[in-house]
């Protein structure tokens, strides 16, 4: 009977030691959490219910905010740029395509809610901004930025102990800005750390605790050499001293699955359990095929009084302290992000929230139209934007959705009628305008010289070592408008691109397989992949406007996730 005393005499020191048995069990949970493109998160837990906001670059909508009660199932509740008048002129204004909402952060003070970040791409100024919201379930309820020009980038929240605001930001090591929110005038910068010596110390985070100021920043870079680093000073001014065991979290240097780990930021649960989040790329040490880019990644953290913090280091399957009940009880209208897509656009009132642009789209470029679906009207610009003067910053016909999962299945159906030469409407497995593989309709002249256009399948990508280009007259017995495309993962590393008549799924006219090296990285190294919907007339018509003589509608829109990888060689579903 030595089993029960012995389990008797531990419950008793658990009480003792202030820990109960639930919080004693350790829980276990996959990574990443945030699947899909979800770089530089910054998470806060209010009222039991966490809340994390990702970069977003030039998307738009953009600033993600995602809540959950059990870390596990994240809601996307709203965006904190969700109306071109909040930031009237700065994506037209934006050239490069890794430029844009950088590394937020999200905290909450006096029933507020506060997301700062950086916008760069303006000319002559990296700008500072601060949004805020009473209702973060309620994309009108975020009001127009707070805005001043910043010396330093990836900018944190920090209330002292007095209430007063600081500003952190990186770059070259963390300095301390002092910010007059009312002029928009930084009135003090202080220097506070250098770092332990890598490049690119970025991302820092101050947290207040044990009579200390605790600084947190990433350094190495954003690619295979990237770690956390930590130092304290009983001073916010300092001097800081670094943590003896720095780097406090990495994979640099290992053979696992996850790479490129950093940027965190460390929040705490009810039972002041402390936890954190991460960037992350599934990519293995040789870091060519990660098409899914910066993804969140989640780890327990220990932080006993007056020590450092010690972080679990990542792995695709985790043990951590006691989480909350699995509960997917949450308010708002966005779906969860592990989620699939089954919209019938004929049916719906609305776009869903998680569908995005690359750049604000033009006014009414897509719009529900009752029983028909979503209407799009084509942009002149391609999704390439080779002419100098579509270059996408006027506005591209595209909207899409990250990918989420290793292995996945996204087809869409197309109600298409085109009559005018060049008009293209389809599906893209879109990285950035330089790096992106099409399978899609195109008006052409006739081959034959004859009047009129004929309708062809075409497969493009575009990129380092792209595929041919491939085209194939649509069969004359398909459906005359209803067709459907689809893009889907035989593995890991390719991907299938294929056409069907709407009224004949079976009948597939496969059009191309591609390594997902193609979008990888490459171009859009901050960024990660999208699959979605567009439509073109590739440079013909004048001013913004193409020519009329193609009617596009989506009726249908697919995406079911088939399984994650959290190691090389392990799937689950």
């Amino acid at each position: 009977m030595i089993l029960p005393v012995l389990k008797y005499l531990l419950t008793g020191w658990l009480v003792c030691n202030g820990i109960s048995s639930a919080q004693a069990e350790n829980s276990t949970f996959y990574n990443p959490v945030l699947p899909g493109w979800h770089s530089d998160p910054s998470c806060v837990q209010v009222d039991g219910i966490f809340y994390c906001i990702t970069s977003s670059f030039i998307t738009f909508p953009g600033l993600p905010i995602y809540a959950s009660k059990d870390l596990t199932n994240w809601k996307l509740i709203s965006h904190a740029w969700n109306r071109e008048a909040q930031m009237p002129g700065t994506s037209q204004q934006t050239k490069g395509q890794q430029e844009g909402f950088y590394a937020a952060t999200i905290r909450h003070r006096d029933g507020q809610f506060w997301v700062i970040c950086e916008y760069l791409g303006l000319p002559d100024v990296m700008l500072g901004t601060i949004f805020k919201t009473n209702d973060l379930y309620d994309n009108a309820a975020w009001e127009n930025p707070i805005t001043f020009s910043t010396p330093a980038g990836d900018l944190d929240l920090f209330w002292d102990d007095d209430g007063k605001l600081y500003i952190p930001g990186g770059g070259q090591g963390t300095v301390l800005l002092d910010v007059d929110l009312e002029s928009g005038t930084v009135l003090n910068n202080t220097f506070l750390w250098s770092g332990t010596g890598g490049v690119w110390p970025e991302g820092p985070h101050i947290y207040r605790k044990d009579g200390f100021y605790y600084l947190s920043m990433a350094e190495g870079g954003t690619e295979t050499g990237h770690y956390q680093v930590m130092a304290r000073s009983a001073n916010l001014t300092g001097p800081y001293t670094p943590c003896p065991n720095n780097p406090v979290l990495s994979n640099k240097g290992t053979d696992e699955y996850f790479q490129t780990v950093g940027h965190a930021d460390l929040f705490q649960d009810t039972n002041d359990n402390w936890w954190g989040v991460a960037l992350s790329t599934r990519s293995g040490p040789e870091w060519s095929i990660y098409p899914m880019g910066r993804e969140t990644v989640l780890f327990p953290v220990t932080w006993e009084q007056g020590e450092w913090p010690i972080l679990e280091p990542v792995r695709g399957k985790m043990s951590g302290w006691q989480m909350p009940p699995s509960s997917r009880d949450l308010p708002g209208e966005g779906p969860f992000n592990s989620d699939p897509d089954i919209y019938h656009f004929t049916t719906l009132n609305e776009i869903p929230r998680n569908l995005i642009h690359w750049r604000v789209p033009l006014q009414g470029a897509f719009e529900i139209v009752d029983s028909k679906g979503m209407h799009i009207v084509p942009s002149r610009g391609n999704l390439t934007g080779d002419n100098a003067e579509l270059d996408g910053r006027s506005g591209l016909s595209f909207i899409g959705r990250p990918q989420t999962d290793s292995l996945f299945n996204f087809n869409v159906t197309l109600n298409v009628s085109l009559s005018e030469s060049d008009i293209e409407a389809g599906i893209t497995l879109f990285l950035t305008q330089y790096n992106h593989a099409d399978v899609a309709i195109v008006a052409q002249p006739k081959a034959d010289g004859a009047e009129g256009t004929d309708r062809l399948l075409r497969f493009r990508a575009t990129g380092n070592d792209a595929p041919e280009e491939r085209l194939e007259k649509i069969p004359e017995t398909w459906d005359e408008n209803l067709i459907q495309f689809e893009i889907s993962t035989p593995n890991a590393t390719h991907y299938t691109f294929a056409a069907c008549s709407a009224a004949e799924p079976e009948n597939k006219i496969m059009m191309a397989t591609m390594s997902a090296k193609l979008v990888s990285g490459q171009s859009g190294p901050f960024t990660g992949t999208l699959l979605g919907v567009y439509a073109t007339c590739n440079g013909a018509g004048t001013g913004l406007e193409c020519p009329s003589g193609g009617d596009i509608y989506v009726t249908e829109w697919m995406y079911t996730g088939k399984g994650q990888y959290y190691t090389a060689g392990d799937l689950r579903p």
